[in-house]
């Protein structure tokens, strides 16, 4: 199960809506081995594309030297599908290489409705994505992680 605190949830959902329509990216970080995600870290899309996403590879490269520096791991990473549902493609499958994160999708197909405003509803959807084996999980959004 992943559980998740209500501001951290908010600002994923925040991003996916404000990249739409290309999709969004990010990685939520914590301490090693604590499955608390606890530092939401925004990144870019560096293919800047509504299908597929990328992180640019020096940011990459930055931000695993950070966590690596203050004794963290990617607890979610999360990007955006903005036409299709919230699971996984072959190619995120292909992609996904932290066997102890969580996958978070947030699907913005149904957001933008009546004219392009964001009032509609996302898809928010977590997995474990092992070995190429995709498991989804329940989701417990909390006020504050305790």
């Amino acid at each position: 199960m992943l559980t998740i605190d209500q501001a951290t949830y908010d600002a994923i959902v925040a991003h996916a809506k404000r990249d739409h329509p290309d999709e969004a990216c990010g990685i939520v970080a914590g301490p090693e081995g604590s499955d608390r995600p606890e530092r939401f870290i925004e990144m870019i899309n560096a293919a800047g594309s509504p299908t597929f996403y990328e992180f640019d590879s020096t940011d990459l490269l930055q931000l695993y030297k950070e966590m690596d520096a203050n004794d963290e791991e990617p607890v979610i990473v999360y990007h955006s599908h903005t036409a299709t549902e919230a699971y996984p493609s072959r190619t995120d499958i292909g992609l996904a290489m932290e066997p102890n994160a969580h996958y978070v999708l947030v699907s913005t197909r149904d957001c933008f409705t009546d004219g392009g405003n964001d009032d509609g509803p996302v898809e928010f959807r977590s997995f474990r994505i092992i070995d190429g084996n995709v498991t989804e999980e329940e989701i417990s959004i909390v006020a504050t992680l305790s």
